[in-house]
């Protein structure tokens, strides 16, 4: 069960973080992985890292937030292995401050990144997985889309809205056996986390107030990618997929 064998899967923002573990964990599975960032460098390593494993990795640099950019480099990805199978659009980033100092500017770079990146990523992967009659889409949220706290209101905004398309996007497609689910992460000791990590008092909060009593581990976000990507996921449509030790649950 769960075999990736033979599919092609393309993950946003996964040359490290969640994203480089949902890239490992598909590969694991027998995808061909298309390994995605900016920065063409660091690429190359996680690339280099997955080889290392004996998995299938391949190198997919693009800036998500440049639509025509991700729609040269989704249509070179299908020319190139005649199919995509699997789309995880993860990039994703988060800029901090009160209401009232947060920036126009700042607000439109969360949102350019976390949403319209999001959006246009789904755009292109239908594009090509609607004549090819399958599919599968996974758009990245968050338990910030469930639950607020002060100082991230562009990124709270932006999964709220991630949380929304994965519905409305499963519906339009799945007439063409495309399914469409959102995964959303509670606190992981991520690279983007390492200030609150670093934080005494709001890691010894975080480890309070989860009732698991920690914070998520990397290689527990992978299997989740892998379930909503294989065969056996055909009927689970329109769903947030919340991994948070019970976070957004507990009172």
């Amino acid at each position: 069960m769960f075999s990736l064998k033979h599919k092609v899967a393309l993950v946003s923002g996964s040359s490290r973080g969640l994203g480089f573990e949902m890239a490992k964990s598909l590969a694991t599975a027998g995808a061909c992985v298309l390994v995605n960032g900016r920065d063409a460098a660091q690429v190359r390593r996680s690339v280099e890292e997955l080889r290392s494993l004996g998995l299938d990795a391949q190198d997919c640099v693009f800036d998500v937030r440049d639509l025509n950019g991700t729609a040269s480099a989704v249509a070179a990805a299908v020319q190139r292995f005649q199919r995509l199978d699997v789309v995880v659009a993860n990039a994703g980033i988060t800029l901090r401050n009160s209401i009232t100092d947060f920036t126009t500017a700042d607000f439109q770079q969360v949102i350019s990144t976390n949403l319209t990146g999001v959006w246009g990523l789904a755009r292109e992967a239908a594009r090509y997985m609607i004549p090819a009659d399958r599919g599968r889409i996974i758009l990245i949220g968050s338990i910030s889309a469930l639950v607020a706290r002060p100082s991230i209101s562009a990124y709270i905004a932006s999964k709220g809205a991630v949380h929304a398309l994965t519905r409305q996007l499963a519906v339009e497609l799945a007439p063409h056996r495309i399914t469409v689910n959102a995964i959303a992460p509670g606190y992981f000791a991520t690279d983007m986390n390492q200030t609150l990590i670093a934080d005494h008092e709001f890691n010894n909060w975080i480890c309070k107030r989860t009732p698991a009593g920690r914070w998520g581990e990397l290689a527990e976000i992978g299997p989740a990618a892998v379930f909503l990507a294989s065969d056996e996921a055909s009927y689970v449509n329109g769903h947030v997929l919340v991994i948070d030790g019970a976070f957004s649950v507990a009172m």
